[in-house]
């Protein structure tokens, strides 16, 4: 599986374990994440696959590297997509 790849299933385990925010974007905990059981048989470097995409502005997180136990109550955002986000204006 190449970056790209693991980056949209990343994206995918972030709305299936995250909340919507008003502006479309998904919020979920590293902790919540790191202990999902799918996203353990996903990612075989989940720290490197965030970095990657956090790179790519595709998420947000405070810091450069997520530590388990230490930062397991870090959110991640990802970031809504132009779609999501004008419906979410559309609304308001």
């Amino acid at each position: 599986m190449n970056v790209e790849e693991e980056v949209q299933k990343l994206k995918e385990e972030i709305k299936r374990l995250g909340k919507v925010q008003a502006d479309g974007s998904y919020k979920v905990t590293f902790g919540t994440l790191f202990h999902d059981d799918r996203c353990a048989n996903i990612f075989e470097a989940l720290v490197g696959t965030l970095r990657a995409a956090k790179k790519r502005k595709v998420l947000h997180y405070d810091g450069e590297l997520l530590l388990q136990g230490v930062h397991d109550n870090v959110e991640i955002t990802l970031n809504p997509t132009p779609a999501a986000a004008g419906a979410a204006a559309a609304v308001n």
